[in-house]
């Protein structure tokens, strides 16, 4: 096993062989459920008013993965989602513009044609989604036509069935192929933590998608309930701010999956600062992935400039 990027001495000496990753994950602080479930909605009561709520709404906008995953997915479907992510609310040219857009590989030649030259990026899902399932030479196949289409972004998923039968370094070794086979595109490494049953494997898979060079680590695929939850990103948020204080190095998260409303996604805002910090509050850093999203931040936008609801009707619909 060799690690991907520069560690320090203690951080590549985890990486040595299977049983070195193996102690270095089992060793990592167990996690308080108590403790981070009371934390999670003790700041999920925070208020946040006027102007402060309006720089927040923007801030989540300007986080969105806008993401289209079904099996019925079309040219014409992918090309109305660019649309609204260049311009998420046509009657409003201040508003933000989307992170990303977020499809499967086939349609990425789709989006990468209708956004090029504004800014926002194409991801796409690769690697088996959403069960990551399959041999090692179709995952990387996978990943590489996504890169060759246009993405400069790609979501993997792990092996959970590798993963919580103990087997870390067939893990750790999948992610680091895949992010070769990235290139210069950013790896964001699903870990779906409703299928990792505890928070101490949340935290363990965290570590080890950070020690194999995931750019971000990411909470779901949004095909398994639970998803996203306030409590799991807490521990994903302590495990990039942990990692910046051990190497220098700022790594991402994306909670994915359930979030629908600006009240929820303002309680994830809040959740970043105080878990890992400022620096984190930048699209670069922290994103949603969220199809529906959108639509709620938009309305909630319209309410705090015009002072009353203005509806569904007033919103593209995806």
């Amino acid at each position: 096993m060799a690690a991907p990027t520069t560690l320090p001495s203690a951080l590549a000496d985890a990486v040595r062989d299977e049983s070195s990753l193996r102690r270095f994950l089992h060793g990592l602080p167990g996690v308080d459920q108590v403790g981070v479930e009371q934390r999670a909605a003790g700041l999920g009561t925070r208020s946040i008013k006027k102007a402060s709520k309006l720089h927040a709404i923007d801030l989540a906008i300007s986080m969105v993965d806008l993401t289209t995953l079904e099996g019925a997915d079309t040219h014409g479907k992918v090309r109305s989602l660019a649309a609204k992510a260049r311009r998420p609310d046509p009657d409003r040219p201040d508003v933000p513009k989307v992170a990303a857009v977020c499809v499967y590989p086939d349609m990425v030649k789709t989006a990468a044609d209708d956004l090029v030259g504004t800014g926002i990026n194409v991801a796409s899902v690769a690697t088996a989604f959403p069960s990551g399932r399959s041999t090692m030479d179709i995952k990387l196949a996978d990943t590489r036509f996504a890169v060759e289409q246009g993405a400069a972004e790609v979501d993997m998923v792990i092996d959970r069935g590798a993963f919580l039968s103990g087997r870390y370094g067939q893990v750790f070794e999948e992610i680091v192929k895949i992010k070769e086979a990235c290139g210069d595109a950013h790896l964001k490494v699903i870990l779906e933590t409703g299928e990792l049953v505890t928070y101490d494997n949340v935290r363990r898979a965290s570590w080890l998608a950070l020690l194999a060079g995931g750019d971000f680590i990411k909470t779901s695929t949004g095909k398994v309930q639970p998803a996203a939850t306030l409590p799991v990103t807490h521990v994903m948020l302590q495990a990039v701010r942990d990692w910046k204080d051990q190497t220098g190095e700022l790594r991402g998260v994306k909670p994915a999956g359930g979030i629908r409303t600006t009240k929820d996604a303002i309680k994830y805002l809040v959740a970043v600062h105080e878990v890992a910090g400022p620096e984190w509050l930048d699209p670069h850093l922290f994103r949603f992935g969220a199809s529906t999203l959108l639509n709620d931040l938009l309305m909630q936008r319209r309410t705090q400039l015009d002072g009353h609801y203005s509806g569904p009707d007033y919103v593209t619909v995806d």
